[in-house]
């Protein structure tokens, strides 16, 4: 008997907590920009400082987690993430701000790493995925909706970050201390499918970096060109959040059964026009058209990229990797934003954006046709079932002449 599909709801949690930075990312920065002596585009900086320490992690830590322990790590991660973000929180120098931002995002990256690295080793990673982007999505939604009616300040977004780490460090116990106990294989230290890897882990920096151009400098699109208030673009954004955790219970219902290619280059093609609307928004209606449908799509599709680089390794280094890869070009997006948008205006910053999507969803999605869900799963439990079968060695004379007794073949469980 099967049994049955339990939720690792403590990789969960990590993965919340790991994630919610990049999720806030535009109050964040608005909020640096608005709250300290910082122009625009040195908020934004600041911003991708805080995405590049994350992925600086996520590089480093991609095949020690194994080796250091999930728990260490996890707790090491949520402790920087604690003392970083709610430093920066109380901070009022700059200098002192910056450093707790890249000591929280070296934090985030760290739990990131810990939660991709186990999610890929269960049985249905996409499940645990989407679970975890429902999960960051709630969250960041509640706190755009509270952090307008907490006054001004550079610190109430990374006092939530911080709190959240908190908050999960007790769950943290559930996860293994040592290294996972994992079958013996004849596989070696090398990366599996490495042209397939290569490809997605460059795929995904410049998809990344397009939807946080747009991220980064979304609030103050909202507040400038198309003449919102805080309250309103908060609510646009909690809205949109909202949406995107519909849309990732209809992946989470779906699973495979639109293959991969589908979802990730349709998916992408239709972010790529929600990015031309929103940009080139000069009023509520196409503002919040285009970041909501966004926001409905974004976790979709990112929701099938990360099961798509789990398939690649079960030991979970490409989803470790490929998840880097897209915190580097994460990184780099409020600073790109900034500079397109100020060098050449919102809407041609949104043209440019989603002409490079557009180009990055043809290899992504011929990396998902050649690594089909099904294949994935008829050779993990091909291995399963050659890891728990015992060879028996039976005599051709007697095997000729004895039947077998019934039970015998069954499918271990």
């Amino acid at each position: 008997m099967f049994a049955p599909r339990t939720t690792p709801w403590p990789l969960v949690a990590l993965f919340t907590a790991g994630y919610l930075a990049p999720y806030l990312l535009p109050t964040v920065v608005g909020r640096l920009d608005s709250g300290l002596p910082l122009t625009p585009t040195q908020a934004g900086a600041v911003g991708s400082a805080l995405l590049l320490s994350s992925a600086s992690a996520g590089f480093l830590l991609a095949s020690r987690v194994e080796r250091i322990g999930a728990r260490r790590l996890a707790r090491f991660g949520l402790t920087l993430a604690l003392l970083g973000y709610g430093g920066a929180a109380l901070a009022h120098a700059v200098p002192a701000v910056v450093l707790g931002v890249l000591l929280g995002g070296f934090g985030s990256g760290t739990a990131t790493a810990v939660a991709a690295t186990r999610i890929a080793a269960q049985r249905d990673p996409h499940r645990a995925t989407t679970v975890g982007l429902l999960g960051v999505s709630a969250l960041a939604g509640a706190v755009y909706l509270t952090v307008p009616h907490l006054g001004p300040g550079h610190g109430q977004p990374l006092a939530a970050i911080a709190l959240t780490s908190l908050a999960v460090w007790p769950l943290t116990g559930r996860l293994p201390s040592d290294a996972a106990p994992r079958p013996r294989t004849r596989s070696t230290a090398r990366l599996p499918h490495l042209r397939h890897g290569l490809a997605l882990a460059a795929c995904m920096l410049c998809w990344s970096l397009a939807q946080n151009s747009l991220w980064g400098v979304s609030g103050r699109i909202g507040l400038t060109q198309a003449q919102l208030t805080e309250t309103t673009v908060g609510a646009v954004f909690a809205v949109g959040l909202g949406a995107g955790l519909l849309g990732v219970s209809g992946a989470g219902a779906l699973g495979p059964r639109l293959g991969r290619a589908l979802p990730i280059g349709a998916g992408t093609a239709l972010i790529a026009a929600c990015i031309a609307l929103s940009a080139s928004a000069t009023d509520l209606t196409a503002f919040a058209t285009g970041e909501i449908a966004w926001n409905t799509l974004y976790p979709i599709v990112l929701s099938y990229v990360i099961g798509l680089a789990a398939s690649l390794d079960p030991r979970g280094r490409w989803a470790v990797l490929v998840g880097s890869a897209s915190s580097l070009g994460t990184a780099a997006g409020p600073l790109t934003g900034s500079i397109l948008s100020t060098q050449a205006g919102f809407p041609a910053m949104g043209t440019v954006l989603a002409t490079g999507l557009l180009i990055v969803a043809v290899p992504m999605t011929a990396v998902a046709l050649a690594r089909r869900p099904q294949e994935t799963v008829e050779v993990a439990e091909s291995v399963e079932v050659m890891e728990v079968m015992e060879v028996v060695e039976i005599p051709l004379d007697t095997a000729e002449a004895t039947p077998a007794a019934p039970g015998h073949l069954t499918r271990a469980t």
